[in-house]
């Protein structure tokens, strides 16, 4: 796979532009930042009673509506929730955005399973850092950055590579890497990804390891600092060194158990499960799903919201935080 860099870039293409980021949560207000301190003029797109115009405001950004954002704009950028953007394309990008500029999604969801059918006067592009909007903005300060994927699902003008290319480098990507993909790649394993092993699977197993060792009776700070804690210093290592690397650092004992452990709990029904996950993101099923529960108010996110900050967990780690954080 060939890796791009700043040389690879063109970074007057998006200079010479002004960019609309429709939205300013975690990705938005990231991206819109490493944009200005670059170099790019930047509008921001918001609903007249968004809680997040008084901060785009006071970061020192011109903040007006999706409409009137994308009507001063060349680049439109969607980083509004997923459930939200197709709206918003409808309502206030597409009648608004001039002829021949671009759309840039962060995500391939609304594009792979055609939520949105963009005008076909416009370049459609993807730049999707793989992180969050803090760790990219954080990085850029330091004069690094977080890697990114890039794609093209629409070339009207023929300049809508380098104009991707263009935007990477500009939030940062191009110190470090910008790797080429298709919307339906991004989409699919992004997907998955948080379901399967990131969002899913890995903090659940954190609740069941610390349910497990309360149940038999250990205490619940020792549990919290096993099952939970620890998990930071794996991923630390895991990023630093690989998991064979991770291996060689840590004890014999640890090595043995992780050995006797980890395919009895990742097993043979855990990968059939996990299949089956994939079939269901390929299918457009989780992306229905999860559409149908922003028409009805989030109904089952906001459960799941409830459960999780009222399991007994959080208590133990607000007072092992408290123990760290004092003098």
């Amino acid at each position: 796979m060939k890796v791009y860099f700043d040389a690879d870039a063109d970074s007057d293409l998006i200079r010479q532009r002004t960019v609309a980021v429709i939205g300013y949560g975690n990705q938005g207000r990231a991206q819109a930042l490493n944009l200005r301190d670059s170099g790019v003029r930047v509008v921001v797109g918001l609903p007249r009673e968004s809680a997040s115009r008084p901060r785009a405001s006071a970061d020192g950004l011109d903040v007006m509506t999706a409409f009137e954002a994308a009507a001063e704009a060349d680049v439109a950028v969607m980083l509004a929730a997923d459930e939200d953007q197709a709206r918003i394309y409808g309502d206030e990008i597409a009648p608004s955005l001039r002829s021949g500029g671009a759309l840039v999604f962060a995500h391939g969801l609304n594009i792979h399973f055609k939520l949105i059918e963009p005008r076909a006067d416009l370049d459609v592009v993807l730049v999707a850092p793989k992180g969050p909007g803090t760790a990219l903005r954080d990085d850029f300060l330091k004069g690094s950055g977080l890697i990114s994927l890039f794609a093209v699902a629409q070339n009207s003008t023929g300049a809508a590579e380098a104009l991707a290319l263009s935007y990477a480098s500009a939030i940062g990507s191009g110190r470090v890497g910008i790797l080429p993909t298709s919307f339906a790649e991004e989409c699919e394993a992004d997907l998955f990804n948080e379901q399967a092993v990131l969002w899913g699977a890995i903090p659940e197993l954190i609740l069941a390891g610390y349910e497990t060792l309360v149940e038999a009776g250990f205490s619940p700070e020792v549990a919290y600092l096993e099952c939970l804690t620890e998990v930071k210093l794996l991923s630390d290592l895991i990023y630093a060194r690989g998991i064979a690397g991770m291996r060689e650092v840590i004890s014999n004992t640890a090595e043995f158990g992780a050995l006797k452990g980890g395919t009895r709990i990742i097993n043979a029904d855990t990968r059939t499960e996990m299949r089956r996950i994939l079939r269901e993101v390929r299918s457009g099923s989780f992306a229905q799903e999860l559409l149908a529960d922003a028409r009805a108010g989030y109904p089952r996110l906001k459960a799941s919201r409830a459960r999780a900050a009222g399991h007994p967990i959080e208590e133990v780690g607000r007072r092992l935080c408290g123990l760290v954080s004092r003098d």
